[in-house]
C-alpha cells in the first residue's frame, strides 16, 4: 500500500509539473481528472489490484511529456520566427557574416569591389529588420518560417496564403462583367499586388520556393538569409548575356554581369579592350563613318550604339510621278505629290485615279468579265457600261446567319431577317415563336447561388454563369474598427483601406499608419524639443528631441565652486545612479543573488583638475599640473647643464642647482652637477675613421696622420693611404687616389672583359671587340664590331642557296617522316594478321570443343599402343641398313 501510494504521489507531481512547463497549453497538458484518477489507484492498489494503476500514470505521464515538448517546439520557433532576431553587437555580427558569405563568390570575381551590390544589399538587409519585411496584402510582417512568394517585377514579398487568394480575387473580378456571356471561358491574367505586373492565370503559385526557385520548402538556417536554400542563385542576367548570377540565394534583383570580356567599341574601329560584362558596350568618340541610308553620305556623329540617326542634310528630290521637284531631308527620298495620277488607261475612255504613284497604271478596272450584285451571272460589257442585275434570287447569307435574301439581285445590303423561328430563351426554359433578328429573353429570374455563397443571381433569363454579387459585405474587417466596404465575397477581407493617425509624446508629429496597426507600429520621432522642466541645479535643462519616457541624463558641465575658487568642469552628477551592495544577507546558500539594486544619489565633485603651470626643479619646463597637486617637482629628464669641458653635459636627473654667481648663465653647471670623465668624442672629417687622441678637451681637434687600408675601385689591389689626404681630397683626387692604374676586370653585358683602367661607376657600353656574326643557318660569316650587334645596326640574311639547301633539308626530313608512316602502317598490318591468325585458331580450338563426343572402337582406342613399337622397329631396321650399306 505504501508503495502504492508513492506511485499515486509521483504521478500527481508531474501532473502538476506538467501544468506549470505547458505553458500556452493549459488544460490541453493536464486532464481536469488528472487527480481523481490518482486517488482511484491509490484505492485499487490498496484493494489489492494487479499493477493497471502504475500503467496508466506512465501514460499519464506520456501524455504530459508530449505536451511539454511540443509547447515548447511552438515557443521556440515563436521566438525564433521573427525576422528582426535582435538588435545587439552579436546579431549585427552573425549579419555581417551572413552577408559577406553571400558576396563571397562575386566579390572574388570583381578583387573587392562590392559596389554594384548596394540594391540587393538593401533588400538583404530588410530581411533582417524587424517590420521591413511586410505583406502588402494582409498588413502583417513576413517571418523567416512562413511560406512566401517573390515577384519577378519589383521582388516584393507576400505571404503565400495571401498572393494565392489575391490571384483569384483578381481573375475573378477581372473576369465577369455582368453580361459577359463568355464568363469563365477567356484567360485573363492576374497583376502583382505592388508593381502590377500582369501574370498568367498558370503562373498562379502553389508552392513554396527559395529566391532562386530550386529548393521547395527550404529548411530555416539562423546562419543563411530568411528563405534562402544557401545554394548559388545562377539565375540568367537581365538582359541576358550569357553569364549567370555568382550570389548565393538572394532576395531582389540580382547584381550586374561581373565577368571579363573582350569588346570592341560600337564602331569595331578601336582596339577590342576588356571590360565589365554588364558595362561592355562603349564608345571611342571617333566619328562613326557608316554610309546612311540615303547611300550618298556618312555618320558623322562620334562612335554609338544602335541605327545611326536620318540624314540631317538637304537636298532637291523628285515625287514618285516626277512632275514635282522639292527640297526636302536626304533621309526621306521616296515622297508623293498630291496629284491625281490623270494618264488615259489603255481602254481609251477612263483615266488613271490613283495619286502620284510610281511605274505603269494598269488595265481599266472596269475591263474584263463583271459579275452582277449576286454574283451568279458574269458579263463582257464594255467599260463605258453598268452590269446590269441578273434578276435571280439573291440567295446570300442574312446577318442571323441561317436564312438566305429572298429578294431578287439588286445592289446595295440585303434587309434584315424577317422569318419567324421557334427561338428559344438565354435560360432555355421557354421557347416563342418570334422574328429572327430579334433576341428572346424571358422574365424567369435565376435562382442560383452566387459566388459569395450567400445570395441568390435573380437575373432574368440567365443562362448559368452568374456574375459576382453587388451586395456590400458588411463584415468586421481585421483592424476591429471599420466593416468591410467591398462587393460580398467569399474568404477573408481584404485590408481596412482607412488610415489611423499614430503622434509622438507632444503630439506635433503625426503619421497615418493603416487602421490596426497602430497598435505595434512604433510612435514617430518627432524633431520638436522637449518642453519638460530640469530635474537637476541647472536653469535650464540640454536640448533634445520630443520622446516618451524619462528625460536623459543631464550631460551639461556642473559649474558649481570648488574650494580653491574654480569650477567644476565636469558632466551634471546630481542624479547619478550608484549600486547598493551589502544591504541583503543571504539567509543560505540556496538563495541566488538578485540584480543588483541602484539608487540615484547627488555625487559630490571631485577634486579640481584646473592645470596650473609649475616649473621643474632644474628649470626645464613649465607643465601644467592639476589645481589639487600642484608643487615643486622632478621631471625625470637629464640635467642637461654644460660641464666645463665644453662639449657634455651633466647626465645626473632633474636636480636642484645652486648659483654661484647670479649673473652668470643659468645653463652652466653647479656644484650638485657630475664632472665630464669622457674620451674625446667631437666629429673628425668625412670619411676618417679615427677617433681623437686627446680625453675630452675644448676646442679642435688635431689632424689625423695615421694610414687608411682601402681596396681600388675594381677591388683587386689594397692600397694605402694617409688619412689626412683622403679626406682633403676632392672627388677627382679621391678617384685617382683609390685607382690600381692596372686594366678594369670587370665584364661587360655583352660577355668581353671593359678596356678601360680601373675606374668608378659603371663600365661604359661601347664594347670595339670584334666578333663573328653568321646568318640564321650559320653557313655565311663576317666579323662586325661587339657594340653594333648589341645596338641591333648589322645582321647577316641567308641568300638564296642558304634557301635552296634549306629547302632541300625539309624535303629530305618529310620523305624520311612519309619512309617512317609507311613502315609503320606495315608493322600494324602485320600485327593486325598475325592477330587474326591466331583469333582463328581459338575459334577452331572452341568448335573442337564443342562437338559432341562419339564412343570410338577398339582399334580407334588401342591403335596408338600398336602402332608406336611397330613404327620404333621399322625405323631402327632402316638406320641399320643405312649403315650397313655405307
Amino acid at each position: 500500500m505504501e508503495a502504492a501510494w508513492r506511485q499515486g504521489g509521483r504521478g500527481r507531481g508531474r501532473a502538476r509539473l506538467g501544468d506549470g512547463l505547458s505553458g500556452r497549453t493549459g488544460a490541453a497538458a493536464r486532464p481536469p481528472a488528472a487527480v481523481g484518477r490518482g486517488g482511484a489507484c491509490v484505492r485499487a492498489a490498496a484493494s489489492g489490484g494487479d499493477g493497471t494503476c502504475e500503467l496508466s500514470s506512465q501514460k499519464k505521464f506520456d501524455e504530459i511529456k508530449k505536451a511539454n515538448q511540443a509547447a515548447a517546439r511552438k515557443l521556440a520557433e515563436e521566438q525564433f520566427s521573427s525576422s528582426s532576431e535582435d538588435d545587439d553587437e552579436d546579431a549585427e555580427i552573425k549579419q555581417g557574416k551572413i552577408l559577406a558569405k553571400t558576396f563571397t563568390v562575386y566579390t572574388n570575381q570583381t578583387d573587392g569591389d562590392a559596389s554594384e551590390l548596394e540594391r540587393t544589399r538593401q533588400y538583404m538587409n530588410e530581411a533582417f529588420q524587424s517590420g521591413a519585411m511586410t505583406c502588402l496584402i494582409c498588413i502583417a510582417s513576413v517571418k523567416r518560417n512562413q511560406a512566401v512568394w517573390s515577384c519577378c517585377g519589383c521582388f516584393c514579398i507576400f505571404h503565400l496564403v495571401c498572393i494565392q487568394k489575391w490571384a483569384k480575387d483578381s481573375l475573378f473580378l477581372v473576369s465577369s462583367p455582368l453580361t459577359d456571356d463568355d464568363f469563365g471561358k477567356k484567360d485573363y491574367p492576374w497583376p502583382c499586388p505592388k508593381c502590377r505586373f500582369e501574370y498568367k492565370r498558370s503562373e498562379t503559385p502553389n508552392k513554396y520556393y527559395c529566391y532562386c526557385g530550386k529548393v521547395e520548402n527550404p529548411t530555416v538556417d539562423p546562419w543563411l538569409v530568411p528563405h534562402s536554400c544557401g545554394q548559388i542563385c545562377e539565375k540568367e542576367f537581365k538582359p541576358p548575356c550569357g553569364h549567370k548570377c555568382l550570389l548565393l540565394c538572394h532576395p531582389g534583383p540580382c547584381p550586374p554581369c561581373p565577368k571579363m570580356v573582350t569588346t570592341s567599341c560600337h564602331c569595331r574601329k578601336a582596339k577590342p579592350v576588356p571590360r565589365r560584362c554588364s558595362a561592355k558596350e562603349w564608345s571611342c568618340h571617333l566619328p562613326c563613318g557608316r554610309t546612311l541610308l540615303c547611300g550618298q553620305h556618312t555618320c558623322e556623329n562620334p562612335c554609338h550604339s544602335g541605327d545611326c540617326q536620318p540624314c540631317p542634310r538637304v537636298s532637291k528630290q523628285r515625287c514618285i510621278c516626277g512632275r514635282q521637284t522639292a527640297e526636302r531631308l536626304c533621309a526621306s527620298p521616296q515622297w508623293q505629290c498630291e496629284q491625281v495620277c490623270g494618264k488615259a488607261l489603255p481602254c481609251g475612255n477612263h483615266t488613271c485615279e490613283q495619286v502620284c504613284h510610281a511605274g505603269p497604271c494598269g488595265d481599266c478596272p472596269r475591263s474584263g468579265k463583271r459579275s452582277c450584285p449576286c454574283g451568279k451571272s458574269k458579263f463582257t460589257l464594255p467599260c463605258t457600261e453598268d452590269v446590269p442585275t441578273c434578276g435571280d434570287s439573291c440567295d446570300k447569307v442574312l446577318e442571323c446567319g441561317i436564312h438566305k435574301c429572298l429578294q431578287r439581285c439588286h445592289r446595295g445590303p440585303c434587309e434584315i431577317c424577317r422569318q419567324e423561328v421557334e427561338k428559344q430563351c438565354r435560360c432555355g426554359k421557354h421557347t416563342k415563336r418570334m422574328p429572327c433578328h430579334k433576341p428572346y429573353l424571358c422574365e424567369t429570374k435565376c435562382t442560383k447561388i452566387r459566388d459569395c455563397q450567400k445570395h441568390q443571381c435573380r437575373r432574368k433569363c440567365c443562362p448559368g454563369n452568374c456574375p459576382p454579387c453587388d451586395q456590400v459585405c458588411g463584415r468586421t474587417l481585421g483592424c476591429r474598427n471599420h466593416k468591410c466596404p467591398s462587393g460580398c465575397h467569399r474568404g477573408s477581407c481584404n485590408p481596412c483601406p482607412e488610415t489611423v493617425d499614430v503622434k509622438c509624446n507632444c503630439g506635433k508629429t503625426v503619421i497615418k499608419v493603416p487602421c490596426g496597426r497602430e497598435r505595434t507600429i512604433k510612435p514617430p520621432k518627432c524633431k520638436q524639443l522637449c518642453s519638460r522642466p530640469p530635474t537637476c541645479h541647472h536653469p535650464t535643462q540640454e536640448k533634445h528631441y520630443c520622446h516618451f519616457g524619462r528625460c536623459p541624463p543631464c550631460r551639461q558641465s556642473c559649474q558649481k565652486t570648488l574650494t580653491c575658487g574654480h569650477l567644476c568642469p565636469i558632466s551634471c552628477h546630481d542624479e547619478a545612479l550608484v549600486k547598493q551592495t551589502g544591504i541583503h544577507q543571504f539567509a543560505g546558500p540556496w538563495e541566488q543573488p538578485s540584480e543588483p539594486a541602484f539608487i540615484q544619489t547627488v555625487l559630490p565633485c571631485p577634486p579640481c583638475e584646473v592645470p596650473i603651470p609649475v616649473e621643474c626643479l632644474g628649470q626645464h619646463e613649465v607643465s601644467p599640473l592639476p589645481c589639487h597637486s600642484a608643487g615643486p617637482y622632478s621631471c625625470k629628464r637629464f640635467c642637461g647643464r654644460l660641464l666645463s669641458c665644453q662639449n657634455h653635459t651633466c647626465m645626473k636627473e632633474c636636480h636642484h642647482v645652486t648659483k654661484i654667481n647670479s649673473n652668470a648663465d643659468g645653463k652652466k653647471a653647479g656644484p650638485e652637477c657630475l664632472q665630464c670623465e669622457e674620451e674625446c668624442t667631437k666629429p673628425r672629417p668625412l670619411g676618417c675613421p679615427h677617433r681623437c687622441v686627446l680625453p675630452c678637451h675644448p676646442g679642435d681637434c688635431p689632424s689625423c696622420l695615421q694610414m687608411l687600408k682601402i681596396k681600388c675601385h675594381c677591388k683587386l689591389s689594397v692600397l694605402y693611404i694617409e688619412c689626412l689626404k683622403l679626406t682633403s681630397a676632392d672627388v677627382k683626387e679621391k678617384d685617382l687616389l683609390t685607382s690600381c692604374k692596372n686594366q678594369c676586370p670587370k665584364q661587360l653585358p655583352c660577355g668581353h672583359r671593359c678596356k678601360e683602367i680601373c675606374h668608378s661607376g659603371d663600365c661604359p657600353l661601347n664594347c670595339s671587340q670584334k666578333v663573328k656574326l653568321k646568318c640564321p643557318c650559320k653557313r655565311l660569316k663576317k666579323e662586325v664590331q661587339c657594340s653594333k650587334i648589341q645596338e641591333d645596326q648589322v645582321s647577316l640574311e641567308c641568300d638564296a642557296l642558304c634557301k635552296e639547301m634549306k629547302r632541300k633539308a625539309s624535303e629530305i626530313k618529310e620523305a624520311e617522316a612519309k619512309a617512317a608512316i609507311e613502315e609503320e602502317k606495315r608493322r600494324q598490318q602485320a600485327e593486325l594478321e598475325a592477330f587474326e591468325n591466331r583469333l582463328k585458331g581459338r575459334r577452331k580450338n572452341k568448335r573442337r570443343r564443342d562437338e559432341v563426343e562419339i564412343e570410338q572402337s577398339s582399334w580407334q582406342k588401342y591403335k596408338n599402343l600398336i602402332m608406336l613399337p611397330v613404327f620404333g622397329v621399322a625405323v631402327v631396321m632402316v638406320a641399320w641398313l643405312m649403315v650397313y650399306n655405307d
